[in-house]
């Protein structure tokens, strides 16, 4: 009984924190400051060069869990995902900001690089296949292996969040068998009254600062009869005010973990079928 009363009690206690977060004084809102920005940048382009690296050969070219890894190859062919936080342990550099990292790991039987390359670059039938997290999407500009996309996205958790955002992608591959894309938010508003006739872009100086940056890494190889999928994300969010953070700043850091794991396996979904 006390058990439940305390999860009770902390649900409504990040209910009230969220709301506050949403009424909070205009100052702790808006967009990120620039110290925030080029931390974000410098972060990106570390992980970027990394990957980079990883991706020179077929022996480096996905990441490896930070566990055992004929343990993890058993799992990923059962079906299982492995997430993992590569979060740093302060955000010390990153002003009035939260940066959020995350990894997923899945295996696809008997996908193909083709089928997944297909699927990334079809952003038309992202509402069909990543819902209903993705309620709009296309492309807006396209040449060769890169492109410029715009999507609709829905967050639904203890509230509802609406935002349109903006990429620039890139896809690339080592050979037949090992692909990359590389996937940077241009543009991020948050969208009010989604669907009714009161709908509006909320300003810079309106946002609450729930997404601020998201960049998407993929890699893929096909080997053991599939293709293995590995997805990095790295995205930036406004901090969470002091008093309040014990409570909500959980929750807050678990909806990238959520919103990846999601992306993850809704692509190996639409790979099965």
């Amino acid at each position: 009984m006390k058990k439940r009363h305390s999860a009770h009690f902390r649900k409504m206690f990040v209910i009230c924190g969220l709301l506050f977060l949403m009424d909070a004084p205009r100052f702790l809102m808006g967009e990120p400051t620039p110290a925030a920005v080029s931390a974000f940048n410098s972060y990106s382009k570390a992980v970027e060069s990394r990957l980079a690296r990883q991706h020179q050969s077929t022996n480096t070219f996905l990441a490896s869990p930070a566990s055992d890894l004929e343990d993890v190859k058993i799992r990923l062919r059962k079906g299982e995902l492995i997430i993992e936080k590569l979060t740093p342990t302060t955000n010390a550099d990153f002003s009035g900001a939260l940066l959020h990292h995350w990894r997923g790991t899945a295996f696809a039987p008997g996908a193909k690089v083709e089928d997944f390359e297909r699927l990334m670059r079809d952003f038309n039938s992202y509402p069909q296949h990543f819902s209903p997290q993705v309620l709009q999407a296309k492309v807006i500009t396209q040449g060769g292996d890169r492109m410029q996309a715009w999507m609709r996205v829905r967050q639904r958790h203890v509230i509802t969040v609406v935002m349109d955002t903006t990429y620039d992608i890139t896809f690339g591959q080592l050979d037949r068998q090992h692909g990359y894309s590389v996937s940077e938010s241009t543009r991020i508003a948050e969208i009010e009254a989604e669907g009714t006739d009161a709908e509006r872009t909320l300003s810079a100086n309106e946002e609450h600062g729930f997404l601020w940056r998201l960049n998407s890494y993929w890699s893929y190889a096909e080997r053991d009869d599939g293709l293995y999928l590995q997805i990095e994300a790295v995205s930036l969010t406004r901090s969470v005010p002091r008093g309040i953070g014990w409570a909500v700043q959980p929750y807050v850091e678990s909806i990238p973990r959520e919103s990846l794991e999601f992306t993850l396996r809704s692509a190996c979904n639409a790979l099965r079928k």
